[in-house]
């Protein structure tokens, strides 16, 4: 495995300077040589310039959060990080790489959950490159490894737990968000590794049942929640109840007998667990 070296080259402002001075020379050289009757030393001070010509390809500009990666004839010399003017070999190629911080949005997939039911899933990922060897190197094309990656990691996350939770302990990726996306960001780190990439986050974009299954799920959604609301106020009703009959007892204001202690329970939890209001009947009494 290739891993990133640091390689300090020259300050091209140095080399800016230099280079023209050495221009100067040559020329001066060549003027004396000639006006002294040397012709022997001309064809040097040519050589020299055209050396000094090819000297000119060396400089190369390096921006704030980049990188250039130097090879020498395939081999891997170094990478330069310190922004600026620089100059180097100049028969070095020199790869420019970001070294910004960069997000992408997968495609919305369609993958099955862990019961089974299609579902609709895509995510955000927010990475950046932190060993330009690795990622210029060990994979084809860093930017490709990391999208086809990334969709990987959020199919395999997405058959691995269901949409809604069944149990109170139950991992769902809609009801455990923050722990769905630290599960997520750990899987894709641990596929890009390889590629000298860090990611920074990643969290669900967009997740929805599919389309042919949506409207079931939305009516079992509502019967769910028209059952615990039942539920509550089942239980609510109860122990109104309770504490009515308690109240009654206790103050002696009734003496109920089973029969009507049963009247009254049947017709306060019609009063209280009913969908419409109740309508009193009012006794009057017997007729004669």
């Amino acid at each position: 495995m290739i891993r990133e070296k640091r390689r300090s080259v020259a300050n091209g402002f140095l080399a800016l300077l230099l280079i023209p001075l050495g221009f100067i020379g040559c020329g001066y050289g060549i003027y004396h040589a000639a006006d002294l009757g040397n012709l022997l030393l001309i064809p040097v001070f040519i050589f020299c310039i055209l050396l000094l010509i090819i000297c000119l390809s060396g400089f190369f500009m390096v921006n704030p959060n980049e990188a250039r990666v130097l090879q020498l004839f395939g081999s891997y010399v170094g990478s330069v990080i310190h922004p600026g003017l620089r100059w180097a070999n100049p028969f070095y190629s020199k790869k420019r790489i970001s070294l910004r911080v960069r997000n992408f949005e997968t495609e919305k997939l369609k993958v099955n959950d862990h019961d089974g039911n299609p579902v609709e899933i895509a995510a955000v990922v927010v990475w950046k490159v932190i060993d330009t060897a690795e990622a210029l190197f060990e994979v084809d094309d860093y930017e490709h490894y990391v999208h086809v990656q990334s969709e990987a990691a959020v199919r395999n996350l997405a058959t691995r737990y269901s949409y809604d939770a069944h149990g109170p302990d139950d991992i769902s990726l809609r009801g455990n968000t923050e722990q769905v996306a630290e599960m997520l960001q750990s899987e894709i780190q641990d596929r890009l590794t390889k590629a000298g990439v860090e990611v920074i986050e990643a969290r669900i974009s967009h997740l929805a049942y599919a389309s042919e299954i949506a409207g079931a799920m939305l009516r079992r959604q509502q019967a769910a929640a028209v059952i615990a609301a039942r539920k509550k106020i089942v239980e609510g009703a109860v122990g109104m109840v309770e504490m009515a009959l308690a109240e009654l007892s206790d103050k002696d204001i009734l003496d109920l007998d089973p029969e009507k202690k049963a009247n009254l329970v049947g017709n306060l939890l019609v009063v209280l667990c009913g969908e419409h209001d109740v309508q009193p009947v009012v006794n009057t009494g017997n007729s004669a």
